[in-house]
């Protein structure tokens, strides 16, 4: 979910680290690596030039995606000019009729072939310039990441499981690269589920994360392609259930959206534990790698999680 976020603070990790606060790690340092592709003027060029818009908004460094080429290249993973249904299915928390639309244009451009081959080049010539060729560490972090990914259930996981059946690239950074993103769209799926579960919609559970987050009510889900009419029927849902009350959340609203994190990183214990006693050593190594990322406008930001 590429959205603006800030730093997190480090956690402390013992002999048997807290699992919630490790499952947490992992998504943000592979965040701002797997989401790179989602603002580098590498990929958009690449996209442009199989007959997508190129980037059309920035700020500062940061270019952000093109929509049809977003919903198109993200959702190529899942088959062959793959319906835009199954695509808003899989992204969970856009509008459904927005993500349709984009998709069928897409496809009226291009072929999941095509696309495919565009992300990745446009992916591993970012990372490349961001980080070097081949950093220190790289090939042992790939080697982790593909063993969090062999440890990591695929049950109910579409989009984990559409990126693992295209295997990984031959180059270095590629194989680090589909790695990385192979991890952070395993939370993502799972964090789906979790919402699904709480008897959220995907309006819902847009609205409830933006005062989470610490933003205004109706702020960052306005990018998901709600109107202002869906967000208003969407609050007043919301209070009907005890979840917020005006525009903040209730206790029983920060307590059903700090769960569905809860629930998330219990999802996510396998990948956890197949990480091990390496993990402050790939926090260690990735880290600086993201602030990299960052500053060079790869990424808005690091995240930070609600106390």
């Amino acid at each position: 979910r590429p959205a603006p976020c800030v730093r997190s603070p480090s956690v402390v990790l013992g002999t048997v680290p807290h699992m919630t606060n490790v499952a947490r790690r992992i998504w943000d340092v592979v965040e701002p690596i797997a989401a790179n592709i989602y603002f580098a003027p590498e990929v958009h060029a690449a996209y442009h030039e199989i007959g997508f818009d190129p980037s059309t908004r920035s700020a500062g460094k940061v270019h952000y995606p093109e929509m049809v080429a977003y919903f198109t290249s993200r959702g190529a993973c899942l088959g062959p000019e793959v319906d835009g249904h199954l695509v808003a299915s899989s992204f969970g928390v856009f509008k459904r009729s927005v993500v349709i639309g984009a998709v069928d244009e897409g496809w009226r451009r291009s072929d999941q072939a095509t696309v495919l081959a565009a992300r990745e080049r446009g992916g591993v010539a970012s990372l490349r310039r961001l980080l070097g060729d081949e950093p220190e560490g790289l090939r042992w972090a790939t080697q982790v990441l593909q063993r969090m990914v062999d440890a990591a259930p695929g049950e109910g996981r579409a989009l984990f499981s559409g990126l693992l059946s295209l295997g990984y690239p031959d180059d270095p950074m590629g194989a680090f690269w589909r790695a990385a993103d192979l991890v952070r769209e395993h939370r993502g799926d799972s964090h789906i589920a979790a919402w699904i579960a709480a008897d959220l919609d995907a309006c819902e559970i847009g609205v409830l994360t933006d005062p989470w987050r610490g933003q205004p009510l109706k702020s960052w889900v306005r990018t998901r392609g709600w109107t202002d009419d869906e967000l208003d029927a969407a609050c007043d849902r919301l209070r009907s259930r005890g979840l917020l009350a005006g525009d903040e959340l209730t206790d029983a609203g920060r307590a059903l959206r700090e769960g569905i994190d809860d629930a998330t990183d219990r999802m996510e214990a396998r990948l956890v534990a197949a990480l091990g006693s390496d993990a402050q050593r790939l926090f260690d190594l990735l880290d600086p790698w993201c602030d990299r990322i960052v500053a060079d406008g790869g990424y808005p930001a690091r995240v930070t999680w609600p106390a």
